[in-house]
Formats: structure tokens, sequence, C-alpha cells
């Protein structure tokens, strides 16, 4: 009998919708055993998918690797931390930096690309995308970190299995190998006898620069091991140590290892990733940058950065030397610096063998000394520049305005440390509440740390150095935990609100980033990585699984990450972290701490 008969027959028309269902499940049920959500979620190329059961103690869930887990949202006193996306994790393989490897940094193919590299263009960011999704292997007989305070002066040579530098620099004693270990003697270019007196000539000489109290930040360019910011931790001094990842090798390595402040970065072709007026004083002995190239702009680019009334400790050949090159660049530096109004406050380049030539320049506070020939002066930056965030911005031929507040009023200088940490910061929005918000973000975080990271969460502190705050805000975070021996680099979203000058007025450190890429840091960085609802604004640009694989590239083994969000985030990014065989645990609903172990995988 036709079908078309079948349908219009009443009598049949049960049998018939019975037998289409039973056909439709059957063929459902074939295609959900075999491709498990295959048309909900595209798979990335990179990622080998295993659809056997994870090792134990994981269970594996039905999810084999989406784009990003979609998991509905459940009770947190039902949540089984135990799932874990079943997924293949392949070791990078980059030759020689693999254990090193920093994707923005690293790729070759977009450095080999570039037309030109006379601004050290070859020495910025340039992301892979997509974001790699391999895990960097550990360096062969890979340890714990010596703790810190001793890191400061020694640290396993295994960790940091790099002896260029001892080599390169022995006649200067930045860092010697003894046996296991490498041992920083706290020698430098500079530093003839030791960094802590040249710490001392440099009060010595200028008396109003009183570490500790009036001058709490402190950015040192091309900071070699970064024996001077760690010496200067001991003064009350927080300094953000950077120099490129060039031939010097691993020397930001060496500092992050010790246990000193310290970032990848650059005088290039674009602005440094931090705001405008942010350091007390910035200090460079002997670190190559050519202040006076490209019409000064790297000058300009420290001018920027520097807080008015602020000091530039410049140690360096031209202040002493009369070769003709070296008169070449003192005569470029001289006419550079007094188009800036930049004012030579002492001049060292007369002195015995015991003693270091430098000049120390003073940035004005206030613009009576712009008024004077502004024909012979670089322009003042337009006004909305200083709203600009500086992520990926090019460096321009400038000056820097001076910064106000609200009603236009020049701001004075910080209060004396430790005050400016609880005062309230004059960068603080004009708005009525403002205050309130900051003081009311102050306790609350004073409290949260006190009450609940210290007592109610399984984290060893006493093994904890180096800490990144991935959505820092005011820095509370970071105030709170002022007391404790560690650093904290408070990071600011570039899509968040732009708190980062507040943060260094504080006196504390920090940096712009984008954490749909990868961050400018060796693997193996930090010991604890801290996130407060990081993951809300960026469902829509970032990848979670992506996020994870750069949070297990910068901890090290051991570290931990401590993160207070959703239950929709925890539920997405704890399958992750155990796929990377992470240990997990939850508190209150709220509070995912996640421990990495040693675990790697094997190609």
């Amino acid at each position: 009998m036709p079908i078309s008969v079948l349908l219009s027959e009443r009598k049949y028309s049960f049998l018939c919708l019975a037998s289409i269902l039973l056909i439709s499940f059957a063929f459902l049920l074939l295609t959900y055993t075999s491709y498990p959500f295959f048309f909900a979620f595209p798979l990335p190329s990179d990622i080998h998918v295993s659809v056997s059961s994870p090792p134990p103690p994981s269970r594996s869930s039905s999810l084999q690797f989406p784009t990003e887990p979609e998991l509905e949202t459940q009770p947190a006193d039902h949540l089984d931390l135990n799932v874990s996306l079943n997924i293949r994790w392949r070791a990078c393989r980059l030759g020689s930096v693999t254990v090193d490897y920093i994707p923005c940094l690293d790729n070759s193919k977009a450095i080999k690309q570039l037309k030109s590299k006379k601004h050290l263009e070859h020495r910025e960011r340039h992301c892979p995308k997509p974001p790699p999704r391999c895990l960097v292997p550990l360096p062969k007989s890979y340890k714990v970190p010596v703790q810190w305070p001793q890191s400061r002066d020694m640290i396993w040579y295994s960790n940091v299995p790099h002896p260029k530098l001892v080599e390169y620099k022995k006649e200067q004693n930045w860092v010697r190998k003894s046996d296991d270990y490498f041992v920083f003697p706290g020698g430098g270019t500079q530093f003839k006898n030791g960094v802590t007196a040249y710490i001392d000539f440099i009060t010595e000489t200028v008396p109003a620069i009183k570490w500790g109290e009036h001058i709490r930040v402190v950015l040192d360019v091309g900071c070699g091991v970064a024996s001077f910011g760690g010496y200067l931790l001991d003064r009350d001094v927080v300094t953000m140590s950077f120099a490129p990842k060039d031939e010097h090798e691993a020397q930001i390595q060496f500092a992050l290892e010790r246990g000193i402040p310290a970032t990848l970065s650059v005088i290039g072709s674009k602005k440094l990733t931090f705001p405008d007026d942010a350091y007390d004083l910035i200090h460079c002995a002997r670190c190559r940058v050519h202040w006076e190239e490209d019409g000064g702009k790297p000058l300009l680019e420290l001018n920027r950065i520097l807080r008015p009334g602020g000091f530039f400790v410049w140690s360096a050949t031209p202040v002493y030397r009369n070769d003709e090159r070296d008169r070449y660049v003192w005569k470029s530096m001289v006419a550079l610096t007094q188009s800036i109004c930049w004012k030579v406050v002492a001049k060292r380049d007369n002195f015995d063998s015991t003693e270091i030539g430098l000049v120390i320049y003073q940035k004005p506070s206030s613009y009576s000394c712009y008024a004077h020939d502004r024909t012979k002066r670089p322009p003042l930056c337009d006004r909305k520049t200083k709203k600009e965030i500086s992520w990926y911005k090019p460096l321009r031929h400038c000056t820097s305005r001076l910064p106000v507040d609200s009603n236009g009023n020049l701001l004075g200088w910080p209060s004396p440390w430790p005050h400016r940490l609880r005062n309230k910061p004059q960068s603080l929005p004009a708005e009525p509440d403002a205050e309130a918000i900051f003081n009311e973000d102050t306790k609350h975080w004073a409290a949260l740390v006190s009450d609940v990271y210290f007592d109610a969460l399984a984290i060893n502190w006493a093994s904890i150095r180096n800490v990144m705050d991935m959505n820092a805000g005011y820095g509370g975070f970071a105030a709170a935990l002022n007391e404790l021996p560690l650093w904290v680099m408070n990071v600011v979203p570039i899509d968040a609100q732009d708190t980062l000058s507040i943060i260094f007025e504080r006196g504390l450190i920090g940096i712009y980033h984008d954490w749909c890429e990868s961050l400018s840091t060796y693997p193996r960085t930090y010991d604890l990585l801290h996130s407060s609802f990081l993951f809300k604004n960026r469902k829509e640009r970032c990848n979670i699984i992506d996020v994870a694989v750069e949070m297990d590239r910068i901890l090290r083994p051991g570290g931990y990450l401590l993160l207070q969000d959703t239950m929709e985030t925890i539920q997405k990014l704890n399958p992750v972290l155990r796929s990377l065989q992470w240990s997990t645990s939850l508190y209150e609903g709220q509070f995912l701490v996640g421990k990495k172990g040693f675990w790697r995988p094997k190609n």
C-alpha cells in the first residue's frame, strides 16, 4: 500500500508517528555514540582528542574538547571537581627555545617577515594567532626553586641552565656558577664596590633621594640580572627591572628565578606597558639604550612614565669618557634633556678608581620652563593621548603633559611610604563616591585575605614569592599582602577600567595586558596567580582553554591558582585544569584553588 495512503488513514496515524520517532531516535543515538557533540563544538586543529578515559583519578565527562566548555551550571555542593576534559595534550617542540618558550617573543615566522629591525621591532611582541596550545616542557632535572631570601643570592643551575652570561660577564661579577648553583655576588658593570655601595653612593650624591620614603617605585632599564632592584628591596623600594630577550641570555629569567620583580620589554617602536607618571625614579647603568636616536623618542618615553619631580639616574660612559663617540652622545643628551626641561641635579665625572661616573636629572613638576622658547622644544602631546592605554601604541615625538586632578590642578608628590599605600590617591576619578569606593575596596581585600585566603584555603603561603594579580583593580589584593615577604605584579587588563596609575601612586607596580594573548615572561615565572572575576568580560574574545594554557605556562610546578569567580566560570575552567593534571579544591562555591604539579605530556 502506498505510504501516502497510509498517512491519509487515521487508523494508521499512531503507528506511523511511532515508527518515525523510533527511526529518528536510533539515528541520533548512533550519531552521539560515534561523535559526541561533534556538531555543537568544532575541534581545534592543533589538539588531538582521545575518546578513551583519562588517567586516574580524573573521571572523563561526556565533553571531548569543545572550543569552550558549555556545561549546565550546577550548585557548588553538586559540582564534581574530578571531572576532566579528555584532552591529549602535546609538548611544545621548538628546538633550542622550547623549555623557555615565550609565544609572543619567539614567533620566528612573524619576525622574519618584518620590514625593519632598526627600532628593535624584532624584540617586541608578535603574537601567533591562534595562540599555541602546546605545553612547555621542564628543563632536565628541574627542582623546586630556592626559597626567598636565599634565592636572591643563589638559584639552582638546573632550573635556568644558561651559562653564557657567566662567561660573557665574568670580569664584572654579575653571576658565577658554583657546583649545582648560580651565585649572584651583587656585582655589575658599574657596581665596582658592590651594589650596596652603589646604592649608598647615589643617595650621597643627591640626599633628596630618600630610598623607601620619598622614593618607593623604581624602574631599572636594561637591568642585567636585577641585583640593583634585588638589593633595593632592603630599603623598602620596589623595582620593576626590565630588559629585552636578547643575546644577554636569560637575564630576566635569572631575576625572576631569584624572586626579584622583572619583566621582558624593550624601548623600541612601541610605548612601554606602563601608565604616564608612574615611576619615582628611573635608573640606567650602561643599559645600551640610545636615548638620542629617532629624534629622542626613547628619552621622551622615559619622560612620559617618570613622575613629575622624579629622578633619572644615568650611569654610563658618555658621562665621564672623552672619546669621540661618547662626546657626541653626551652633547646630544645635553640638548635633548634641556629641550624637555630636565634639570641636572648632580654630575660625577671626576673621580678615582673606587667611584662611579653618573649624572642625575630631575623632571620638572610645573610648566614654567616649558613656557620659554617653545620653538626649541618637542611639542606637548595631544590631550587625548593622556587617556589612552599604552598597549601597542607607537612612540611619539612629543612631551607628555603633566598630570592634573578633576579641577585641572597639577598633582603633587604622593604621601611618603608607607602612608601612600592607604591614603586617598590623587588620581582617583572625579565621581562623588570614588573615595568611598576606594576605601571599601581596601577594606574588602584586607578582610578577604585575612579571613579566607590565609585561614580557609589550602595554600602554603611560606612557599610563595612571585605573585601575579591577573585583574588587579585598585591593587587592594597586593596592598593586603604588603607585610608578607613577597611581591605582586598587578595586571590591569586592557578591556577593564584603567586603574594602573592609582596602583603606582599607592607604591605598587604593574603592567597592562590583554589576556587573549600570551604574557611577556618566561615559563615557570610565578608561584601564585590570583584571578578575581577575570573571565566575565572576555567570553566574546578569549577562549578559556587558551587562558588556562597560558596560566600553566607561567606558573611554577607546585604553584597555585587562586580564583574567585562565578560557578559558571568555575565549572568551565576546572575540567581544563584537571586535564592538565592540576589538583583543585572549591571553597564556598566561589573560590577555586588549583595546584600545578610536575606532569608534562610525553609525545
